[in-house]
C-alpha cells in the first residue's frame, strides 16, 4: 500500500459512537422476538384454517345425518298411513326405521357438539393469533425506532425501542394465556 493512505480500523465507528454495540445487540434481540411472535402467529393461522376445516366437515356430516334421519322418518310416517296387505311385516318394517330415526337423532347430537367445539377452538387459536400478529408489529416498530439511535445518536430512541420491545413482548406472551 502507498504511503499517506490511512487504513480505518474495523472497529473505528465503535468508538466514535459508544451507543452503536448495544443497540446493534438490541435491534439483534428485537429481531429474534420479530421472528418467535411471526412463527407464532403462521402456526396458529394455520391451526385455525384447520379447526374451520375440522368443524366444516362436521357440520357437513350432520346435515348428512339429518337427510337420512328424514328419509328414515318419512318412510316410516309413509308405512304407518298405507295399507299393508302383511299388516306385521308392515309394522316391523315401520318401527325398524323408526328405530334408524332415534340412531341418526342421537349421532346428530355427538357430531353437532363435536362442531360447535371445533368452532370454539377456533375462535381461541383467532384470538391467539391476533395477540402473536399485534405482538409482531409492536416489536417490529420497537426494532425501527431502535434503529433510529444510530442514525440520530439520540437515546430516546433507544428507550423507546426498548419499551415497544417489552410491550411487544407481553402481547405476544398474552397468546399463550388466553382460553
Amino acid at each position: 500500500m502507498p504511503e499517506g493512505v490511512e487504513v480505518p480500523e474495523a472497529h473505528g465507528h465503535n468508538r466514535e459512537n459508544p451507543l452503536t454495540i448495544p443497540v446493534a445487540v438490541t435491534i439483534s434481540i428485537l429481531a429474534v422476538l420479530v421472528a418467535i411472535a411471526t412463527l407464532f402467529g403462521h402456526r396458529a393461522s394455520t391451526e385455525k384454517v384447520i379447526l374451520q376445516t375440522k368443524a366444516t366437515d362436521h357440520w357437513a356430516y350432520y346435515q348428512a345425518k339429518n337427510i337420512r334421519q328424514r328419509e328414515m322418518q318419512s318412510v316410516a310416517d309413509i308405512l304407518g298411513t298405507l295399507t299393508a296387505s302383511d299388516k306385521e311385516k308392515a309394522t316391523a318394517l315401520r318401527e325398524k326405521y323408526l328405530k334408524e330415526v332415534e340412531r341418526y337423532a342421537g349421532e346428530k347430537d355427538e357430531i353437532s357438539d363435536q362442531a360447535k367445539e371445533f368452532e370454539k377452538e377456533r375462535d381461541k387459536v383467532d384470538r391467539q393469533e391476533d395477540r402473536f400478529d399485534a405482538g409482531e408489529v409492536i416489536l417490529e416498530i420497537g426494532l425501527i425506532i431502535c434503529s433510529l439511535t444510530l442514525l440520530t445518536n439520540r437515546k430516546i430512541f433507544w428507550f423507546s425501542g426498548i419499551g415497544l420491545g417489552v410491550v411487544g413482548f407481553f402481547v405476544t406472551v398474552s397468546g399463550f394465556l388466553l382460553h
